[in-house]
């Protein structure tokens, strides 16, 4: 039988720095959220990826970036009379924003170079590890891009832009939470899940796919500003469905565009998503041999979801204020991080070892 490999001593030091990273990606959805819900990610109208990092520090450095963004649309039609300091503060976030992603860069691209040139990184792991330094990459172009869609003649930037640019930084993300798990807990390449956990890793890879997609039709809430409407649960407006939800032509493009459709459909996969999360819980315990760590994970997991239809709730009833806003983001991330962390557990070869603890007895 297959059993899992020792991680190297050098492996430990790299599955940190991954960790450390993958934080900070986790802190930079939070700022992404708040970004959004303070409506400030139109106010830096220049893209300058090395000389954008100093905010401006005269006054007149000032009044000219303020002049820039008096030119855009979303100025022209929903802050029309706008002052300065009340510019500064939405330019604050953006800035923000913008400078902890060149940081997520620093920190990701100085440790690589070092693992790299001090023969640290085997062949397979440094191909892996360039491919999320390009991903790394294509994300600030891609931030860009969404941005570019708001500067031309709409007040807000494409949803399908904002959906794609935070659903690859959850792909970052996941991928440096596996690869550090890879190295930390290293499986053959022939692991497979055996016997009796068999059926939940694939129930936890599903529970990982419905997850996503809510996530995703969470970001179409946030760029057609869905959750402003409705706030009420679980009716909408007194309606299981309001009519209006199929007011757009072509019928496909209600669950999309359609601010009732889209709001409808993410909370409903958000309930859908915690009852599949709670069915996989009960099963994994249902599982023999069981170590105390995967226990644990799993009851994690299980309160995660708990807690994040909640803080959906609760954010929908009381109208999106900006730190409910955020959290619920930032629980997002937290069941994406444990069902990844299950995924990758309940992949690890059994019964002999474990991902958690001693192995197991023969």
């Amino acid at each position: 039988m297959s059993t899992a490999a020792h991680p190297r001593p050098d492996h430990r030091a790299i599955a940190v720095w991954l960790l450390v990273t993958a934080g900070f990606v986790f802190a930079m959805t939070v700022i992404g959220a708040i970004t959004r819900l303070t409506e400030s990610g139109l106010s830096m109208v220049e893209w300058r990826p090395l000389v954008g990092t100093i905010p401006p520090l005269s006054d007149g450095e000032w009044q000219r970036v303020f002049d820039l963004y008096r030119q855009t649309p979303e100025y022209l039609y929903l802050n029309a009379g706008m002052t300065l300091a009340e510019f500064q503060n939405i330019f604050f976030w953006e800035w923000l924003h913008r400078l902890w992603g060149r940081l997520i860069g620093l920190v990701f691209l100085v440790p690589f170079l070092w693992f790299w040139l001090t023969g640290r990184l085997d062949r397979p792991l440094f191909w892996r590890l360039l491919g999320l330094l390009v991903l790394g990459g294509l994300q600030g172009l891609l931030g860009w891009f969404m941005v570019m869609s708001g500067l031309v003649d709409r007040p807000s930037v494409s949803h399908y832009r904002l959906a794609a640019h935070l659903g690859l930084a959850l792909i970052i993300y996941s991928l440096l939470v596996w690869q550090a798990l890879a190295l930390l807990r290293p499986r053959p390449a022939d692991a497979a899940p055996s016997g009796a956990l068999a059926v939940p890793a694939g129930h936890a890879r599903a529970a990982l796919g419905i997850a996503a997609v809510t996530i995703i039709w969470g970001a179409f809430v946030a760029g057609l500003d869905a959750g402003l409407a409705y706030n009420s649960f679980p009716l909408m407006d007194g309606a299981f469905l309001p009519p209006e939800a199929w007011a757009l032509s072509p019928v496909w493009l209600n669950a999309v565009e359609n601010t009732a459709l889209v709001q409808f459909l993410h909370r409903w996969l958000g309930i859908a998503t915690a009852l599949v999360v709670l069915a996989l819980w009960w099963r994994v315990l249902a599982c023999e041999a069981l170590q105390d760590g995967m226990r644990r994970l799993a009851h994690g997991l299980a309160a995660a979801v708990l807690l994040q239809v909640a803080l959906g709730i609760a954010t929908l009833l009381a109208g999106v204020p900006i730190w409910l806003g955020a959290l619920h983001q930032a629980g997002a991330v937290l069941v994406l991080t444990l069902l990844v962390g299950l995924c990758y557990a309940l992949a690890l070869p059994r019964p002999r070892t474990a991902l958690y603890g001693a192995p197991l007895p023969a």
